[in-house]
């Protein structure tokens, strides 16, 4: 089996203002997609050609778990956003965020701590870890299945992510997601 580019479930423009067309035409029509083509390159000829991509991260090492778990991480990360998103969620998700961590400004200041606080690249997620709510960050191409947890959303803390359109402003974009991107229709039907 090939692994694919995923379309991406929305326009290049639609997350404008806060994501430029500029930056998917790098973050997704080159950075995913060269780990597509990397990762089928590792595993054309091999038993993991016919591998479903959680079967190769969860067995694979090397590049080619790293460009397996950054097909994965980043297919996770644009699902992880819509237009008109973000800001404080209610019904389900609203009721798991305040039972989880108190509120939703207690979870908005633990997410972006865990993203912002992340050294050099990596990722912050929100995940189901033994059916309840957690925050976790992980470096480079981690992801929180190879921890045991389900992954709900993730904010994408490689400088790819948001160089173009926040330069160093990590800090400024991982608000943005959580105030004007973050897809919490995701997160419930994952509830």
């Amino acid at each position: 089996m090939t692994i694919e580019l995923p379309e991406l479930p929305y326009a290049t423009d639609a997350l404008s203002p806060y994501l430029s067309p500029e930056t998917f035409e790098f973050h997704y029509g080159k950075h995913h997609k060269t780990y597509v083509d990397n990762l089928n390159k590792l595993i054309d000829g091999t038993d993991e050609a016919d591998a479903s991509l959680d079967d190769i991260i969860m067995s694979a090492e090397g590049g080619k778990f790293n460009n397996a778990a950054q097909v994965w991480n980043h297919t996770c990360y644009w699902n992880s956003m819509k237009p008109g998103g973000g800001g404080a969620p209610d019904g389900s998700v609203g009721d798991a965020i305040a039972e989880a961590f108190g509120s939703y400004d207690d979870f908005k200041a633990q997410f972006k701590a865990a993203a912002v606080g992340q050294f050099g690249s990596g990722w912050a997620w929100l995940v189901l870890d033994g059916g309840k709510l957690a925050i976790m960050a992980t470096a480079n191409a981690d992801l929180p299945m190879k921890h045991g947890k389900q992954a709900l959303i993730t904010c994408d803390v490689w400088e790819h992510a948001y160089y173009i359109d926040y330069r160093n402003r990590r800090p400024d974009y991982v608000e943005t997601f959580l105030d004007h991107l973050v897809n919490w229709d995701a997160v419930a039907s994952a509830l």
